[in-house]
C-alpha cells in the first residue's frame, strides 16, 4: 500500500457534506476542516473540496484515481439526472437546488448488506458505532497519518463469529440477524457474484429478501446505495412517507398512506430514476 493523490478539476455536482450525511453511507467522518475521511475496501481516502477541485489523497492498493472514480461514480452525468429530474415537478426542483452535490456511492455490496441489516430501527451515530467497533475486532489494521483505521470485515473474516460475540458488540435483536445472513452468503444460498451479474432488479430484490434482516425497505437501500446501482427502487422510511404525502397524497394521518400507493405514484412520476428522486426528496425533507 502506498500513499497517493489524485486531484479532480471542475467537477459538478460535488458537495461533500450532500455525499457523506444523505443516510447513504456509515464509515466517513468530517475532519476539522471541513473534509471527511473514510475507509473504501481496502483504502483509506481524505477528501477535500477547494473551490471547485476535489482532492484525494489517501494510503491504498492500486490506483487511487480508478478507486474513487468507481466508488462516486465520477461518469455519470448528474448535470443531465438533475436536469431530467427538475423538469418533473416544482417539489422535486427545490430539493435537488437542497441536495444539488447528492452523488449515490457504489459502496461493496457485502458491506452494504451488513451496514443496512444493521441500520434498522437505528440511528446513525450508534450504526456507525457498531460498524467501526465490528471493523476494529474482525477487520485488517491499517494506519495513516498516525492514525488507526479498520477495514469492513469480509465474509470469511466473520464466518466463525457466533450470537453473543454480535450481542457484546451492541447488535441487540440484529445478532442473529447478522450471524445467519453471514451463513447464508457463505453457503452461496445467495450468491453476490450472481447477484451483480443479473441486470433484472426485481430479481435481484427477491434474492435479497432470502436474507435475515432483510426487509422491502433494507433491500431497495441495498440496490440502490451498492455497487448494484439500481436507481428503478424507491426505499420507503419514516421521512419520505412523510414528504411524499405532504406534497403528493395529502392523507390527514401519514402512517396510514400505504407503501403501494407511494410505489405508484413514484413510478408514475420519477420512472427509472426514482432512486434518486427519493434521494433528494429524503434529504431535503429531513434537513429541512
Amino acid at each position: 500500500m502506498k500513499e497517493q493523490k489524485y486531484i479532480l478539476k471542475n467537477q459538478e455536482s460535488f458537495e461533500l457534506k450532500d455525499i457523506f450525511e444523505c443516510g447513504q453511507c456509515f464509515r466517513w467522518n468530517e475532519q476539522e476542516d471541513g473534509s471527511y475521511t473514510g475507509v473504501i475496501k481496502n483504502a483509506i481516502i481524505n477528501v477535500k473540496k477547494e473551490t471547485e477541485n476535489i482532492i484525494f489523497t489517501g494510503k491504498c492498493e492500486g490506483d487511487i484515481k480508478s478507486i474513487v472514480e468507481n466508488y462516486f461514480d465520477l461518469n455519470a452525468n448528474y448535470e443531465d439526472i438533475k436536469q431530467k429530474l427538475s423538469n418533473i415537478d416544482e417539489y422535486l426542483k427545490k430539493s435537488i437546488e437542497y441536495g444539488k452535490g447528492i452523488r449515490i456511492l457504489k459502496q461493496d455490496l457485502w458491506e452494504t448488506i451488513i451496514s443496512f441489516i444493521i441500520s434498522a430501527n437505528n440511528n446513525i451515530p450508534r450504526i456507525k458505532g457498531i460498524i467501526e467497533r465490528l471493523s476494529k475486532k474482525y477487520g485488517n489494521e491499517i494506519e495513516w497519518n498516525r492514525k488507526k483505521y479498520y477495514t469492513f470485515p469480509t465474509k470469511e473474516q466473520l464466518k466463525d463469529v457466533s450470537v453473543e460475540e454480535y450481542r457484546k458488540m451492541g447488535l441487540g435483536f440484529r445478532d442473529i440477524r447478522l450471524y445467519e445472513t453471514t451463513k447464508m452468503i457463505l453457503n452461496k444460498e445467495v450468491d453476490l457474484e450472481k447477484l451483480q451479474n443479473n441486470p433484472k432488479t426485481q430479481e435481484v430484490r427477491n434474492e435479497l429478501l432470502k436474507l435475515s434482516g432483510v426487509g422491502p425497505k433494507v433491500a431497495d437501500c441495498i440496490l440502490l446505495f451498492s455497487d448494484l446501482k439500481r436507481y428503478d427502487v424507491f426505499p420507503i422510511d419514516v421521512w419520505v412517507r412523510r414528504v411524499m404525502n405532504d406534497l403528493y397524497i395529502k392523507e390527514d394521518d401519514e402512517t396510514k398512506v400505504s407503501k403501494t400507493k407511494i410505489e405508484k405514484i413514484a413510478e408514475d412520476k420519477f420512472g427509472s430514476l426514482k432512486g434518486l428522486a427519493q434521494q433528494y426528496l429524503f434529504y431535503w425533507r429531513r434537513e429541512m
